[in-house]
Order: C-alpha cells, then structure tokens, then sequence
C-alpha cells in the first residue's frame, strides 16, 4: 500500500508505503504535530483490505488532519470495504495505479532550498539535502533523505538520513531541537539552552547522536 499526503497549502508530496496495518499508530506518530489540512491518496495492488483496517487507517488519517480521502485500487473487495465507510474509492486496473505513482513520483524534488520560518504546524520534507534559510520553530517538522541544514534556529524536530543514510547529517546556526533523527537513530533535545552562538552540528557515532561544533576548514 502507497499513500501520498499532500500539503493543501504547497506542492508538497511525501509518498511512504505503509507494511502494517495493525501497528499504524506509530507510522503516523511523525506527522501528528502537523495543524495545516492535508490530502491523502491511497494506492493498492491488488490488497484485499477489509473495512475494520480501513476505518483504522481513517481513523489514524482523521487524527493528523486529513481532510480529504481517496482509494485506487484493483481489488473489488478493497474498494466496496472503502465505500462502505464513505470513503471516495476508485476501481482502476494495476498499469493505471503504477502510472499514476510514477506520475506524483516524478513531481517529487530533490534537494530544496527554503526560505523564510517554518512555523508550527508546518512541515518541509526533500528527496535530497534540505537547506532552510530562516527558522524552525518548536512543532514544524523537517526531514531528508540526505542532510538538513539550518541557517536559522533549529528548535523544532529535524529527521535526517530518511531512507536510512546513516552518514546523514543535521548542521544549524543555533542547535536547540525537541527532537533529532538520523536513519534509526533518535535523541531527544536538551533542556538547556545552548550557551553560545555558533554553528554545530549532528551526526552519529557509535549508534548514537552526538553534538558537536560545525568548524569550516580554512584552506588558505
């Protein structure tokens, strides 16, 4: 199974598969900081999924604000479970669901240059490197495949490495973050405010995240 979330307010796309239903609270845990209407489309393969998974899967979609709902699939009995919860479900044959995934695919961009705050609520997520020119306040989100970097305040949670790049990274201006996470690895942020005014930056080292100054070699 294939959903995509779309942001009503932007171009953004984030498509995830989705394995498990029966553990989907912790699959939708990253996106319940999000306050801003989103657009869920759900693609299956021939996936004989019944009504008491998909009013699961709703109730969980419902919870981070969902506010429009559709299915495609090419599974009868997924699609009459899908309409029996009023939910907008399309019969379509396989060629036409991997068209239409290919299609939102290629929409994706890779790395993403933003500029201005994130606020609360909002969320930025790149195929490739992120680079933020402003803030991220506590409650927005940003992620990457590759590394994050803030040239702002980093108070937010930032999830770098997102296809499992443990080499990933997560460099701001001003590092005082709710939550870090690189690949697998997650650490929680200090209750302290940092002390100073300098840049650092994220990575892991022994399976665990450490903090240290982001020093740019001079190579005069």
């Amino acid at each position: 199974m294939e959903i995509v979330l779309k942001n009503t307010k932007s171009e953004y796309l984030e498509i995830f598969s989705l394995l498990d239903l029966d553990n989907i609270y912790e699959t939708f845990k990253r996106f319940s900081s999000i306050k801003e209407p989103l657009e869920a489309k759900i693609f299956t393969v021939s996936e004989s999924i019944s009504s008491h998974q998909l009013a699961k899967l709703k109730t969980q979609l419902i919870k981070i604000n969902v506010c429009s709902l559709r299915i495609y699939s090419n599974n009868r009995n997924t699609v009459l479970s899908g309409k029996s919860l009023k939910i907008d479900s399309v019969f379509i044959k396989e060629q036409e669901i991997k068209k239409k995934l290919l299609s939102l695919n290629s929409k994706k961009k890779d790395d993403i240059l933003h500029k201005g705050t994130v606020r609360s609520g909002e969320r930025i997520s790149s195929n490739g490197n992120l680079c933020i020119i402003g803030d991220v306040n506590p409650g927005a989100i940003v992620s990457a495949k590759k590394n994050i970097y803030v040239w702002g305040k980093l108070l937010g949670i930032a999830f770098a490495g997102k296809s499992g790049n443990k080499n990933a990274s997560i460099g701001s201006l001003y590092l005082n973050p709710l939550q870090l996470r690189i690949a697998d690895v997650i650490a929680i942020g200090p209750k302290e405010k940092p002390k100073n005014y300098y840049p650092e930056i994220a990575v892991i080292d022994k399976q665990t995240i450490i903090i240290k100054p982001h020093l740019i070699e001079n190579k005069n």
